[in-house]
């Protein structure tokens, strides 16, 4: 079975590479590195994200739409705000969502996206507090987004490259051959991280990591 990365890996992996001045976390937090074909055990630390809830297919409803245009503008408020109140700047990090439902199959064979039920979220540094938080929600009047922590833990992952509607086999290999194969059985959200922008990249080239929290499965 393959195991969690090594402690000294996982050090390294909150040391985040500062380039032009800018701290950009996804290039040395393990946790947002994947590859296609490959799935991968992966301990992910506690961190801390603006968050918006909601509910139902993504593709035809338009709360979806509205939720992501919610937290952007508060994400980018707050790294200005960053740079300006400490110094400190950094890159924006890309989008996540947590995915679920009463039953898991709605995600790989029945793809019923009116049941699924969703977070959106966009990562934020550790060092912008509640009240960085709270005055940037009132300067952009986004009053449905929150901030708060995820702590994953064990998760298994891959990188999806191709369209969102073709994940499916690859969550049904996850799922349903790697993770019971390796002694594991799954615990808490689908999680997405959108590497790609929708707008700008064709379907066959999104790249997508699909992530599953997991615990190690009961013995005997």
């Amino acid at each position: 079975m393959a195991g969690p990365p090594e402690p000294e890996a996982a050090e390294r992996s909150w040391r985040a590479v500062v380039a032009d001045g800018k701290t950009d976390f996804k290039r040395e937090i393990d946790a947002y590195r994947a590859r296609q074909g490959q799935f991968r055990i992966v301990d992910v630390p506690e961190l801390r994200y603006l968050m918006i809830d909601g509910h139902g297919d993504p593709n035809t409803g338009p709360e979806f739409a509205a939720a992501a245009a919610a937290l952007y503008p508060l994400a980018y408020t707050l790294k200005f705000a960053s740079k300006k109140a400490l110094g400190r700047d950094y890159v924006v990090m890309p989008l996540e969502g947590l995915w679920w439902a009463d039953d898991m199959d709605a995600f790989t064979s029945s793809r019923d996206k009116a049941r699924w039920d969703w977070t959106l979220m966009i990562m934020v540094p550790d060092w912008i507090d509640s009240d960085m938080f709270a005055a940037a929600r009132e300067k952009t009047g986004q009053s449905r987004v929150r901030w708060g922590s995820l702590a994953e833990g064990r998760c298994v992952q891959t990188l999806h490259v191709g369209s969102y509607d073709d994940e499916a086999p690859v969550l049904d290999r996850m799922h349903h051959e790697f993770i019971p194969a390796n002694g594991l059985r799954m615990t808490g959200r689908h999680h997405e991280i959108y590497l790609s922008d929708a707008r700008r990249v064709t379907p066959d080239r999104l790249r997508t990591i699909l992530r599953q929290p997991v615990t190690e499965a009961a013995s005997g």
